[in-house]
C-alpha cells in the first residue's frame, strides 16, 4: 500500500541498522505504526537535512509504502512550523507519546486522537501543563472507545451534583462517597472536565489521581515512565 503525504507525527526513534532509524509514527489514516527512515543517519548533506526533520512534535507530511508490520519512509516534508517544547512542558510532550505509544495498537486508525494529539501541543506550549494534560487524557479515552462518565451518577443515573464528592469507578463513573474518603473527588470538579472548564488547583490534583487509576486500569495495573519523571523532578503537571 502506498499513501502520500500522510498527516504523521513522530513519538519515538532509535537508532535501526547502521544508516537508518526506525520510527513509531502517530498517522491520521493508519493510526499508530512503525516506520523505517533509510539512509537518515549518513553524512550526506541530503540526508542530514532529512534527518532534522524526524524529530518529536514536528508536523509532518510522510509519503510511505506499508508492507506487512512495518512502512518504508520514501519521502517526508514539514507540514508546518516546529513546536519547540523546552523544560517541563518537553517532559509533558514524552508523556503524550508514551501514553499513545503505550494504549494504541498498530495499524488502528483513530483520526480523533491524531486531531486530538495536534491539539494538544501547543497548549503544552502556552496553557497550564495541569489542564492541558487532563484535557488529553480526557480526549485519548474517549478516542479509544473508553469515554468517561462524568456527568451521571454510575449507579443511579442521577446528575452528579456540584457539591457532593464521589470516586470514580472505572466502567462505572462516579460514585457518592465521604469527603474524606481516599481518591475523593468534588462533584463541580468532575463537571468541569467534562465541560472542558479549568477546575482550581486542588480540583486539578484530584483529576491527576483519578486519571491515573483511570489508565492504570486500562494498562492492566501498568505503570508510565513519565509518572516517575514528573514524581521526581517535581513539575507543573501536578
Amino acid at each position: 500500500m502506498l499513501l502520500d503525504q500522510q498527516p504523521t507525527y513522530i513519538l519515538h526513534a532509535r537508532p535501526y541498522r547502521e544508516t537508518s532509524l526506525l520510527l513509531e509514527c502517530l498517522t491520521r489514516d493508519l493510526g499508530r505504526i512503525g516506520m523505517v527512515a533509510r539512509g537518515v543517519r549518513s553524512e550526506k548533506g541530503k540526508a542530514r537535512l532529512q534527518r532534522a526533520l524526524l524529530e518529536p512534535f514536528q508536523p509532518l507530511a510522510t509519503d510511505l509504502q506499508l508492507r506487512g508490520e512495518l512502512a518504508t519512509m520514501r519521502g517526508v516534508e514539514a507540514a508546518g512550523a516546529p513546536l519547540r517544547l523546552t523544560g517541563d512542558a518537553n517532559l509533558a510532550g514524552l508523556y503524550l507519546n508514551e501514553l499513545v505509544v503505550r494504549l494504541t495498537g498498530r495499524q488502528d486508525p483513530l483520526p480523533d486522537l491524531y486531531d486530538a494529539y495536534a491539539l494538544a501541543l501547543p497548549r503544552l506550549a502556552s496553557e497550564p501543563l495541569a489542564w492541558s494534560l487532563r484535557r488529553f487524557e480526557r480526549d485519548l479515552l474517549e478516542a479509544l472507545g473508553y469515554g468517561l462518565q462524568l456527568e451521571f451518577e454510575g449507579e443511579s443515573g442521577e446528575p452528579v451534583d456540584t457539591a457532593r464528592f464521589y470516586r470514580y469507578q472505572v466502567e462505572l463513573g462516579p460514585m457518592p462517597c465521604l469527603p474524606n474518603a481516599p481518591t475523593a473527588l468534588r462533584g463541580g470538579d468532575l463537571l468541569a472536565l467534562a465541560q472542558d472548564r479549568a477546575p482550581d488547583t486542588a480540583g486539578l490534583a484530584g483529576l491527576r489521581g483519578m486519571m491515573r487509576e483511570v489508565i492504570r486500569f486500562y494498562l492492566n495495573g501498568g505503570e508510565l515512565r513519565a509518572w516517575h519523571v514528573f514524581s521526581g523532578m517535581g513539575t507543573r503537571e501536578r
